[in-house]
């Protein structure tokens, strides 16, 4: 009996999925409004939380009227909220991150298991992975210690001074480590961030060579963190866990001694089922 044309249309269907899969999409495939809006959202940052229609304009590279027109759309939906002529977002933009957190597979897998990890350690505990040159925390446990305000799902920092980051770029193939480093523009953070290059290397060759990365009070002053690989089951990297501690209670010797080993067994559990 020749198959039927449901049949077809599923197979049709599958081979149009595995395509988008492993092509870059044709530029008629693109939807340049939804890409410019979220340029838009984008836009606002830290450091600029309120924008008028020409900042937000000479940020996005649109023209001024076509930011206008998204900044009044996003408004209407909600996303936007503006006050005489500056612009700011609105909680609701965290529902795009929510979606996220709620659907993925990797935070609803890793986040039982930190759970048990900060437990059994009574440290705060995180994973996270990478967007482009940042690291984003997808999980996270407090684990009765507040030793960092990043360590919360969504918040996103530079990777090259986090243990979490530095042991995500070291799974990266030399040549994609080698364009990273020459792309970054290191800034010292703190007086401990390592901004030196050459040294950057050596830090993210250490922790490709002995399984774990260590880093001392780059990111923020009397935060200590020690991070591995979390692999699947083919081996590849899906992203990387930590243990952050307080500089004044546990000295960076004890670090590995007392939080590796609970790692370890935390990343083996998880391999199978990543």
């Amino acid at each position: 009996m020749p198959p039927s044309n449901t049949n077809r249309s599923d197979d049709n269907a599958a081979a149009t999925d595995d395509v988008l899969a492993v092509a870059a999409p044709h530029k008629r495939d693109l939807i340049a409004g939804l890409e410019k809006g979220l340029q838009v959202i984008e836009a606002f940052d830290q450091e600029r939380s309120r924008l008028t229609i020409s900042e937000v304009a000479q940020r996005t590279g649109l023209t001024r009227a076509a930011a206008r027109r998204y900044l009044i759309t996003l408004a209407h939906l909600g996303y936007v909220r503006h006050e005489q002529k500056l612009f700011s977002l609105t909680p609701m933009v965290l529902r795009l991150g929510q979606s996220y957190l709620h659907s993925a597979r990797l935070p609803r897998i890793v986040q039982p298991l930190l759970y048990r990890l900060a437990a059994s350690l009574q440290e705060a505990v995180s994973a996270g992975v990478l967007d482009d040159d940042q690291l984003v925390c997808v999980a996270a446990v407090s684990g009765g210690r507040l030793v960092s305000t990043t360590l919360q799902p969504g918040t996103r920092v530079p990777a090259f001074c986090t243990a979490n980051g530095r042991m995500l770029l070291a799974s990266l193939p030399p040549d994609m480590i080698d364009a990273f480093l020459a792309r970054l523009v290191p800034e010292p953070i703190t007086a401990h961030t390592i901004v030196n290059k050459e040294r950057l290397a050596l830090e993210i060759a250490r922790a490709r060579a002995q399984g774990y990365a260590l880093v001392d009070q780059e990111l923020e002053l009397g935060l200590r963190t020690i991070a591995v690989p979390l692999r699947n089951f083919r081996g590849d990297t899906v992203a990387a866990m930590n243990v952050s501690v307080h500089a004044a209670r546990m000295p960076l010797e004890d670090i590995v001694e007392r939080c590796l080993p609970a790692l370890i067994k935390i990343q083996v559990e998880l391999s199978a089922m990543l």
